[in-house]
């Protein structure tokens, strides 16, 4: 997990805001993917993909703020 330490906060912040939400409009994708994984109709390989990579930069982000607090004690 060192390489998650290395990793900058600014470049996780980032990729949240872009990868992570983009498009804004109607929704953030990920929100849409979120959904329709909740309605059991994310399905389609093409839409899992889509939903991976729009969800790999929360999961980062969650995964540094872990470990970042469990650092600290």
């Amino acid at each position: 997990m060192k390489w998650l330490d290395k990793l900058p906060w600014l470049i996780v912040i980032v990729t949240v805001v872009t990868m992570g939400l983009a498009p804004y409009k109607p929704e953030p994708h990920v929100w849409e993917k979120l959904n329709m994984l909740m309605a059991g109709t994310l399905s389609r390989p093409l839409d899992i993909g889509d939903f991976f990579l729009h969800v790999t930069p929360w999961l980062l982000l969650i995964l540094k703020t872990l470990r970042e607090f469990s650092r600290s004690r």
